[in-house]
């Protein structure tokens, strides 16, 4: 009782309101005590500072029934010191089927956990995301209203929020336990890791989020609703935080890495290695102010620990978009969130240095970023230069106005891109986004200037939403720091979705979806053209209660000859002449038939599935009328709280309906093997197995004669049938006690068919070995 007394009459704050903030009473604004003294971060919510923090609870259900109050009880504690924010968990299950694993960072969303949404600017639009899982293993990340959502393959009915982008990591501190009724986490959050907006008194949106994997369910603090444009403005506070020391913190990160890279060189079988001298570099982090920071790196290592999972291309048309993994540029990511991709970092292959500054001054985030390349990514031998710019101004909760500017310099061409865009968010509901883009592009004196250009409406009702977009996209438009899948197009689509909600039955949510799109070349569509491809789109997604999800779906679409992709092909006459490849510029007609499913996670075992099945679609290959298959499926099995292993596998396939014969193949399939020695040591064990094989082509359906397509060399070449396959190995070994600090010890092998030497069989290509070490050096001004 001495040293109860004893905080309390330490603290700034001269009395302490020890009741509890209901969010469904609508208690959401929280003055948290300011106390002193250490505690040991054990799980054990057992310290005298925990007794008089302040306590959040009354939660209520966000998913899959929003506005109905939580089956589940959770109390979360929060005080500060001048150093660091403390928040507890005491999350209350009873039942005994509390899931928890020993994972690695970021991956604990198949364990129930706890997200805390830290909106240090309380602008509404961004917060910093912290989450924990029963034991604290932590994931973290940043979350930048947008109003953009992720919604795999089928369709973005039953997606109501952004969710967070996991790249950026964060040196904090956790601990948990699981308990006979539920499990406790503390949590250390110190100021000089997070940015806060200026000035001596501080007020700081927050939300919790409890992930309950036992029923499905997911809850929240504040009584958040599904129907609203933005997650973020349904916060609560924060007030009165005084005192706050961030200092400036400088953090230095040296590295070390070094490669043996071996391959065969020629047809006697014998082997070079290519092992490199170990390289020196470095990344600095430097705390200008506590909302700005300056990041710097000179030879930074980019090795892929981790190879990117093999993609294949369905429309020939477009791009493979490949996301960053690099830590330099994953830092601070979010502050470069342009619309269209118009800032894709994977442009810049190898800095020699680069250095960046990102942060918020008042209403306006900042991300600007100068690289100097290496000469191999160059194609004049110069070391290519690239400037980067993205500002935003808040105008509101939700709202907000933004310009990007890009630039690469390689040799004598130039590129560059201004973009402007805007959101404003109204009635709650409602948010209507713009952008625009100009891009000039000088190369081989030939300049380009051409537009890029997008607007949509979005309702996000709770039962009843709209969503409708145009975007084009000119032919000549380019830009050599974004991605772009495919310019010269132009697409339309209307979405209107209803859900019944049900929160007393099985059957607990129901969303049926009405999709119209249409895809037209881009002059055709600026100058009143006839539409290429038309999409008219039925889903139906259903969740149940326990975590069980279903969905099916209807695409009757029809699909226009596209000339863009068949320039280079050729038919060969019975004479030996070549004529060009038409199609006979017919439509083709598709009819699609989707089926998906999840099973709840249960505690050691979890299971989803995707199918699409096109008894009348398009063979792009020899556009003719086609029969496929797609299917996605994805399995995690733990059967420890240590050993995991997920298994994912890709398969599209396409067949004529006129002799049945299998036009291509294309299948993906990778294990991934992990085993939590602790915290911070994992050992990990990637395979993946990859098929792509395609028949012969011709003319099918039509003249059934023979397809060339012209080289390089302008000479005709018969398309003709390949069996391509690789199987690659990867093995890791990782020590990673926070970000920053870390040992990597990789091996890789790829092997292929046709091999090295031709051979139609598999045979190993290429080996690898890489170590990195790395120590994060955190110092204050």
């Amino acid at each position: 009782m001495f040293l109860l007394a004893l905080l309390l009459q330490q603290s700034a704050t001269p009395s302490v309101d020890t009741t509890l903030h209901s969010g469904r009473a609508g208690h959401t604004t929280v003055a948290p005590p300011r106390l002193t003294g250490e505690i040991v971060l054990d799980g054990k919510l057992d310290e005298p500072q925990w007794q008089v923090a302040a306590r959040l609870g009354g939660f209520s259900q966000l998913l899959p029934v929003d506005g109905v109050a939580a089956a589940d009880t959770t109390e979360i504690r929060v005080w500060y010191s001048t150093t660091a924010l403390y928040i507890g968990v005491h999350a209350i299950d009873r039942s005994g089927t509390i899931r928890a694993t020993l994972a690695t960072r970021d991956q604990i969303f198949n364990d129930d956990n706890v997200q805390i949404y830290l909106s240090t600017f309380n602008d509404g639009r961004q917060a910093t995301v912290f989450a924990v899982n029963p034991f604290g293993v932590q994931a973290d990340g940043a979350l930048n209203e947008s109003g953009a959502v992720s919604c795999g393959y089928s369709n973005c009915a039953a997606v109501t929020r952004q969710q967070p982008n996991l790249s950026p990591d964060f040196v904090w501190n956790s601990k948990g336990i699981v308990t006979p009724d539920g499990y406790d986490v503390e949590i250390r959050i110190p100021f000089k890791s997070i940015r806060f907006q200026s000035g001596k008194v501080q007020t700081w949106g927050i939300n919790i989020l409890r992930v309950v994997q036992r029923t499905g369910q997911q809850e929240t603090w504040t009584a958040t609703r599904m129907g609203a444009s933005s997650f973020l403005t349904q916060s609560g506070q924060l007030t009165g935080l005084t005192g706050i020391d961030a200092g400036h913190t400088l953090d230095l990160v040296p590295t070390v890495t070094t490669t043996d890279n071996a391959g065969p060189t020629g047809a006697d079988g014998h082997w070079d290695s290519h092992a490199g001298r170990p390289q020196l570099g470095g990344d600095l982090a430097y705390g200008i102010t506590p909302n700005l920071t300056l990041h710097a790196t000179a030879h930074p290592d980019f090795s892929q620990v981790e190879s990117d999972v093999t993609q294949f291309q369905f429309d020939p048309r477009q791009a493979l978009f490949y996301p960053e993994k690099r830590p330099f540029f994953l830092d601070g990511i979010e502050q470069f969130d342009a619309p269209a991709n118009l800032i894709y970092t994977r442009n810049i292959v190898q800095p020699i240095f680069a250095g960046k500054v990102t942060g918020k001054v008042g209403d306006n985030q900042i991300g600007a970023l100068a690289a100097i390349d290496e000469r191999g990514a160059s194609a004049y031998g110069d070391n290519p230069v690239f400037g980067i710019l993205r500002a935003s101004h808040d105008l509101g909760p939700g709202s907000r106005v933004g310009v990007t500017w890009t630039e690469q310099h390689d040799g004598p061409e130039t590129n560059r891109v201004l973009a402007a865009d805007s959101r404003v968010v109204f009635g709650g509901i409602n948010a209507v986004a713009v952008s625009g883009a100009l891009a000039h592009d000088d190369a081989d004196g030939i300049v380009h200037n051409a537009p890029l250009w997008a607007a949509s409406y979005r309702r996000n009702g709770r039962n009843f939403r709209m969503n409708y977009s145009v975007s084009g996209i000119a032919d000549s438009f380019v830009t050599r720091s974004g991605f772009v899948s495919q310019t010269g197009v132009a697409n339309a689509q209307l979405s209107n979705s209803y859900t019944w909600l049900r929160p007393a039955g099985r059957l607990q949510s129901l969303t049926g979806e009405v999709v119209l799109g249409g895809f037209w070349r881009y002059d055709a569509f600026v100058h009143g053209g006839s539409i290429l491809n038309r999409q008219l789109h039925f889903n139906l997604n259903s969740a149940f209660r326990g975590g069980w999800a279903a969905g099916l779906g209807y695409y009757h679409e029809s699909f226009g000859y596209d000339s863009t992709i068949y320039t280079q092909y050729r038919i060969r006459q019975p004479d030996g002449s070549f004529t060009p490849f038409t199609g006979n510029q017919m439509r083709l007609p598709n009819n699609d038939y989707v089926f998906s499913a999840n099973t709840p996670t249960w505690k050691h075992f979890d299971f989803g599935a995707f199918v699409l099945a096109g008894l009348d679609d398009e063979n792009y290959k020899e556009w003719a009328s086609g029969r496929i298959v797609i299917a996605n499926l994805n399995m995690d099995i733990r059967p420890t709280d240590h050993l995991r292993l997920n298994v994912a596998y890709n398969d599209s396939r396409d067949y004529r309906p006129s002799d049945g014969s299998r036009v291509s193949l294309q299948d993906v399939i990778v294990g991934t093997l992990e085993y939590q020695i602790s915290r911070a040591f994992q050992l990990r064990v990637i395979p993946q197995y990859s098929i792509d094989a395609r028949d012969s082509l011709h003319d099918d359906s039509r003249t059934n004669l023979p397809l060339y397509i012209v080289g390089v060399d302008g000479v005709p070449v018969r398309a003709a049938a390949y069996d391509h396959r690789a199987l690659q190995a990867n093995f890791l070994f990782t020590y990673l006690p926070n970000p920053g600090t870390v040992i990597y010890v990789g091996y890789g092998s790829v092997s292929q068919r046709p091999d090295y030497f031709g051979a139609a069989q598999l045979g190993e290509v290429q080996r690898s070995l890489f170590v990195k070490l790395s120590y994060l050096f955190r110092m204050r001004g």
